[in-house]
């Protein structure tokens, strides 16, 4: 059986779960810091972000398949090495698209870089 998902919040995790395609399975969902992003979720098929910046209170869900993945990054103002920083941003390049998500701990943007570039670089 596969481990259980790690998440920051329960309706975030459900909010992921409930749309998965068949037999897709969730790694991690981690609530976003700051403005825009709500969360971002992580499958073993797909990136699932959650975009809370449009007009008129309207939320988007986008899928990004690791497959369009372009690059991966962390954005930091402290060493990577390092564990000074609390919290990291994750840049997601999709063709000429980058994707920003601030999230909380140096724990879990590792987890979500090293999770992408898994599965984007073809395991």
């Amino acid at each position: 059986m596969a481990d259980e998902p790690r998440y920051d919040k329960k309706d975030q995790l459900n909010q992921v779960t409930s749309g998965l395609l068949q037999g897709e399975q969730v790694i991690a969902v981690y609530d976003a810091v700051g403005v825009g992003t709500g969360f971002i979720g992580l499958t073993d098929r797909r990136v699932v972000l959650q975009d809370k910046s449009f007009v008129g209170k309207r939320v988007a869900i986008t899928s990004v398949p690791y497959s369009k993945v372009t690059a991966v990054s962390v954005v930091s103002n402290k060493s990577w090495a390092g564990s000074f920083f609390s919290t990291g941003n994750i840049a997601i390049h999709v063709g000429q698209h980058t994707y920003e998500v601030e999230l909380r701990g140096v724990d879990k943007t590792r987890h979500v870089h090293n999770v992408i570039l898994h599965y984007a670089s073809g395991k």
